[in-house]
Formats: C-alpha cells, structure tokens, sequence
C-alpha cells in the first residue's frame, strides 16, 4: 500500500500539486511569521544578548530592560565586595529627542551609556574593540546602519541630541530597537545628554560578570534583597532577556494577535489542503473501487490516503525550507530583524505535518464512495 501511495502521487502529479503548494505555503508562512516575531521581539533584549555580563541588576519589578528606573549607586560596592563577583559595570539608559543634521524631524531615541574601555560587557557581541575606542572621544555617539536615514546624518556628521551637540563616530549592526533607536555612548557623554533632574547621573542598571557563570542563579538569589544599600532586584542575563521579550509579546497584547494569525494561516492551510486532497482521491475513486473489488479492504485505502497526504506535506516542506532559507537570508541583507532556531523551526514542521494530516483526515470521506458497485454505472 506504501508503495502504491508514492506511485500514485508521481503519476498524478498534476492532482496533487495544488495540495503540495498549498502546504508549502502555510509551512513558509509559519516560519517566516515565527522569525519576524523571533526577531523583533528579541530586539527588546538586544542589550542583554548583545553583552557578556551574567547578571544584571536594576530597579525592583522591572518588567522590561527599556523601563528600568535609576538605582543608588552604592549597590555598585556591595557587587564588588561579593568573592564571587568578577567584574561590574554600570549602565546608563537616558530616553531622549534626536535632530539630526538634515531636515527629518525629531526622533525618540534610546541612548545607551557604556564603558567605553576594551574589555568591557555592554555590547561585547555587538561592537568591536576599534568601534568601541572611538567613545572615548567627546560627544561621540555610535548608531545602527539600518538607522541611518531615519536620523538624517552619516558618519562624521553632527546631530543634537537633548539639545547638546553629538557627533556620530561609526555604526554598527545588531542595534535595531524595539519602539525606538538604539544610540550608543560612553558613560560620560550620556550623563551630559540625560535632562531628568532625579536621576543626577546614577546607573539604570549595574551588569556583572562572575567567575563561576554556571553559579549564576545562585549568586543572584543571594546578592538580592535588603542589604541597606536601597531597593533593587539581581536577575540572571537568560532571566532578564526572556522576562523583556515576554513582556512585550504577552502584556503588550501584540503577542495575541500574532497567535490569532497564526491560528488563521493553518486553518486557512488546511481548508485548502483537505479540498484538494479531497479532490485528489474524489478523481481517483474508479480506481479505488477497483482496488477494493480485488480484495483491498477500506481500511488499507485509508491508510493509503494517509501516506499520500505524508507526502504531500514532506514535499510541501522542502520547498518551504529552500525558499524560506533564500527569504531570510534576503531579510538578514536588508538589516530585517528575523531570528530562527532549532526548536521554532520543528514546531513549524509538526504543524506543518499536522496540517498535512488533517487534511489527509478529511479526504478519507471521498473514500465513501469507493464501492465496487459504482464500477458497474
């Protein structure tokens, strides 16, 4: 019976096409739809998975890295003073109004304020050591390439950012924000763009990195709590990037509506595969009821039904695989934020087989009408 479904599908290749399509369609669509929002919901942890620090610590609740709050700066000692705490770094976030040199408007940026030293954790994985030393310079200000129309200027050019004059020394890519752009600078010149009275300079976050990073959870329950040095709150790097991702795809409400469309591409996928799968067996009957006269009982046609629609999705989703790798590989040159891993890609492939098998589900009903009887009309 395995054999007849696979030679079947190759002699009527042109019945089964459509349905072949139709699954390659949904599968692609799934995964290109799971990469977009990989990627642009992963943008919001892009300051957590672009650093090396292993844990990071901020104002208590934070729900999400671009709304953390000033800490006191004396949690800074009491990091140190940990024996299993490496190094600490602070972190400066400042929301602010980008003017760039050419007539675009203002824009809502995010200055991140780093340590501009070499071997420091902000953004480790994302600036080099040659990009990274050009902070250094006063006023200098690093942005994102694809970022680079949006603030009307290019490399060397001024900007005024907060009403104090910058200067844009390189770019970079990995920077893209969510909500915003991301504009990096040293501690320095952050503190001198940041315009909140209460803040007067103090860290939004503190970053560390241990000696141990595999006693990471531990260190992190023991460093948080009172310790008379002001409120704050220690989380894992891991920790910390799913609770910002989380944050903006579960609290946002925009997570819901990309489940309802995703809900909406597989049931689409699957009407459309059942029809014509359905039509596939339903031009087949004659042929069915001849094997069901000869002996082939309903239930090994059934069976055969099912291994074609196995077929039409494994098929389906070779084809989406090719043309989905050709697609994001043509995002990642245009700076689109698209992320793809192991796990999304099989849940994308048992949907997609799930689809498949609905489908093959469906066209069973055609199977009805495989009686030897219908032979003698």
């Amino acid at each position: 019976m395995v054999a007849l479904a696979r030679k079947t599908l190759v002699y009527e290749w042109r019945r089964f096409l459509p349905a072949i399509v139709a699954v390659g369609f949904a599968g692609l669509l799934q995964l290109l739809q799971a990469a977009l929002v990989l990627g642009i919901f992963g943008s919001a942890s892009v300051y957590i998975t672009g650093s090396s620090a292993d844990l990071w610590i901020g104002y208590p609740g934070t729900q999400s890295v671009n709304l953390g709050r000033a800490i006191d700066p004396n949690v800074e000692m009491h990091l140190r003073m940990d024996p299993a705490v490496k190094k600490v770094e602070p972190f400066l976030w400042v929301d602010a109004d980008w003017r760039g040199a050419h007539d675009t408007g203002g824009e809502s940026v995010f200055v991140s304020g780093v340590d501009p030293r070499p071997d420091s954790m902000m953004f480790s994985r994302t600036l080099t050591p040659q990009l990274r030393a050009r902070l250094t310079e006063p006023d200098a200000v690093i942005i994102d390439r694809a970022d680079i129309d949006k603030l009307g200027v290019q490399v060397g050019d001024h900007a005024t950012i907060n009403g104090h004059r910058v200067r844009v020394v390189g770019v970079a890519s990995g920077l893209r924000a969510l909500g915003g752009v991301n504009v990096l600078s040293s501690l320095e010149t952050a503190r001198q763009l940041d315009t909140d009275p209460t803040d007067q300079g103090r860290p939004t976050y503190l970053v560390a990195s241990l000696r141990d990073p595999s006693q990471a959870n531990m260190v992190a329950r023991r460093l948080g709590g009172d310790h008379g040095v002001g409120p704050y709150e220690v989380w894992t790097s891991k920790a910390f990037a799913r609770r910002s991702v989380l944050y903006w795809m579960l609290d946002t409400g925009a997570g819901a509506g990309v489940l309802f469309l995703a809900g909406i591409v597989f049931l689409v996928g699957a009407v459309i595969t059942s029809q014509t799968l359905m039509g596939a067996v339903a031009g087949s009957v004659r042929e069915y009821a001849t094997l069901n006269a000869l002996g082939v009982g309903v239930a090994n046609l059934r069976w055969v039904v099912l291994e074609q629609a196995f077929w039409v999705g494994s098929i389906g989703l070779l084809g989406a695989t090719i043309l989905g790798l050709g697609l994001l590989a043509l995002a990642r040159s245009q700076d689109v934020p698209v992320v793809i891993n192991l796990p999304v890609t099989l849940a994308c492939v048992v949907l997609s087989m799930a689809l498949a098998a609905v489908s093959g589900l469906a066209a069973m009903r055609s199977l009805r009408r495989a009686d030897p009887a219908t032979l003698l009309r």
